[in-house]
């Protein structure tokens, strides 16, 4: 790590301290990496792998070749852009290997305090917007699923999927107006 690093807020900073004393060989530290990250990454692996038991699997290795190749992380990007990165590919493989994929759009949510109607309506229309999130093209349900769902810049996205940041603001646009037409009917 001789090159300053970039850090973008806070917590980033706080990760690549975390990062130093690691590989200084405090490797206990690593579970404060884990413990900040585990649920992001576990969220990948439930949107990938369709089950928790897998979704922890899936957390596991992710965070076991982070442990491993730490000291090749260079501090160009966040710590969590960089462990995405492995989730993203950990997570193209797996799916490679089964060709399942689930968006983050599947998951269901339920306001405390709605009514049984509110709760119907916000049912059929969020079984109205997986739908149409199925029917994206896998390459615009990542990007779709990194930009909205997981909060990640274009950059971000570029440098866990590989894509051209382009190329991902194209795909996030036809995304939406793919979703947009297809939900016409319900506006």
């Amino acid at each position: 790590m001789d090159e300053p690093l970039i850090v973008n807020d806070q917590m980033g900073a706080d990760d690549c301290l975390i990062i130093a004393q690691i590989l200084s060989g405090q490797k206990e530290k690593f579970r404060v990496l884990v413990h900040r990250h585990e649920r992001a990454v576990y969220g990948m692996g439930v949107s990938f792998f369709r089950n928790a038991e897998d979704a922890a699997d899936f957390t596991q290795e992710v965070f076991l070749k982070a442990f491993r190749n730490l000291a090749r992380f260079e501090g160009r990007s966040r710590f969590s852009t960089w462990l995405y990165t492995i989730a993203y590919n950990t997570a193209v493989n797996g799916v490679n290997r089964r060709r399942e994929y689930r968006s983050l759009a599947e998951e269901n949510s339920v306001a405390d305090g709605d009514t049984p109607e509110q709760n119907a309506l916000r049912g059929a229309v969020r079984d109205a917007v997986l739908e149409a999130v199925q029917d994206l093209p896998e390459r615009y349900r990542t990007c779709v699923d990194l930009f909205f769902f997981y909060d990640r810049s274009y950059q971000e996205i570029e440098a866990i999927t590989g894509f051209p940041v382009n190329t991902i603001k194209s795909h996030v646009f036809r995304a939406k107006k793919l979703l947009r037409d297809k939900l016409e009917a319900y506006t």
